[in-house]
């Protein structure tokens, strides 16, 4: 077995703990965060299943973006849409058998990489040419999504410029999920996918990206807006109270 496989093995196995390890800690830390008000954002729905529609909405369809700005949301909803489609199509890697659903997506899959890689050289070229967008961006910003672009990239070139043996790629990919690694085609274009998806793997719970699992968590989109009929108070302020009763 190859030095190279053994290495690629390894990353993915320490980047696939970091990223469940770490997007579950964040997880806990977002679900034992008490909200100390009743904060959400006008107009608020004002029962449970509102709230359920509104965050299918704003996940979705990204609802609130679209009133807010038009442009934004084309190249956001088409970067995001298109990652999901490209990410259920490269399941295809993992399960043996494909599953028929993944199969019948693969056709618009194959596209969706177009699609992706546009939407984030809009959404890169809003943070160089708006200015009050430039004046609040860090240097992660504009890393992330430069390391987001060239995932895109080094996947489209896979695809139609220099091909890979991707049985071989599947093969190391389920030894992997069955700890019998296979071996890795040393193919550069591959490498250099696989190389960039495990840094964005290590840096993601880490990151901004965070916002993916963490919008659930926010107080101003999962509450009900009730505050007349039901009294809200965090836990830490409840027991606060109850002390300086006694």
């Amino acid at each position: 077995m190859s030095f190279l496989t053994i290495l690629y093995a390894a990353l993915f196995y320490f980047a696939t703990a970091t990223i469940v390890f770490g997007v579950g800690y964040k997880i806990w830390q977002y679900a034992k965060t008490p909200a100390p008000l009743k904060i959400p954002t006008m107009p608020a729905p004002v029962t449970k299943s509102g709230v359920v529609v509104r965050m299918a909405e704003e996940v979705v369809l990204f609802k609130s973006l679209f009133k807010s700005n038009k442009w934004i949301w084309i190249f956001g909803w088409m970067f995001h849409f298109a990652l999901l489609l490209v990410l259920m199509r490269h399941l295809r890697y993992f399960t043996e058998p494909v599953w028929w659903w993944v199969n019948l997506i693969q056709p618009f899959g194959m596209y969706a990489g177009f699609a992706m890689v546009i939407g984030l050289l809009g959404l890169f070229a809003r943070r160089v040419l708006v200015q009050r967008v430039k004046y609040i961006s860090s240097p992660s910003d504009y890393l992330m999504l430069i390391l987001l672009i060239f995932i895109g990239i080094s996947g489209l070139i896979m695809k139609y410029v220099s091909h890979t043996d991707i049985v071989a790629v599947k093969a190391f990919f389920l030894g992997l999920m069955r700890f019998d690694v296979q071996p890795l085609p040393a193919d550069v274009p591959l490498l250099i996918h696989l190389g960039l998806v495990v840094l964005l793997m290590l840096i993601f719970p880490f990151s901004k990206l965070l916002h993916a699992p963490g919008v659930f968590f926010s107080p101003t989109r999962n509450q009900v807006d009730n505050p007349r009929e039901k009294r809200h108070i965090a836990n830490w302020a409840l027991k606060l109270e109850a002390d300086r009763e006694r």
